[in-house]
């Protein structure tokens, strides 16, 4: 995938998928799984009370819309397992914005996924964990 996501698209990902998610303002107890399209904001998203089954969704929707999971992220409101790594690496996402920490078997896995993974994303900052070069960074990124 050639998707390119800026610092500020993956710091404002997590408040952007809380608009999706009235499940959760009624309960406090829901996840969430949004589809972020770069210059667009949350295109998709979708609730459950387990955090796989939200991405699950999430990525069932991707298909029912034909929508290409190449030209987006994944943005968690949970932590990251391995099992969602290679869930969002089968979907073709090229990267994952979690609001909490992923596992280190799940930062490996991504690594070897080729999947961008930015986590602890938490009031306008956030962690990198594996292929950082899907991030504009600065005056090298400009073509």
């Amino acid at each position: 995938s050639d998707l390119t996501l800026s610092p500020a698209e993956i710091a404002g990902a997590p408040d952007a998928l809380k608009i999706h998610q009235p499940l959760h303002d009624r309960t406090r107890a829901i996840h969430a799984a949004g589809f972020l399209r770069p210059g667009a904001g949350i295109a998709l998203a979708r609730e459950d009370i387990g955090r796989h089954n939200a991405l699950d969704k999430l990525i069932g929707a991707l298909a029912r819309a034909s929508e290409d999971p190449g030209t987006g992220a994944a943005v968690l409101t949970s932590r990251v397992s391995v099992e969602m790594v290679q869930k969002a690496a089968m979907a073709g996402l090229p990267a994952i914005i979690a609001a909490s920490a992923p596992t280190a078997l799940a930062r490996a896995e991504a690594e070897r996924a080729g999947i961008t993974l930015a986590a602890f994303v938490r009031d306008g900052r956030f962690e990198l964990y594996a292929h950082p070069e899907r991030v504009l960074t600065g005056e090298t990124d400009v073509a």
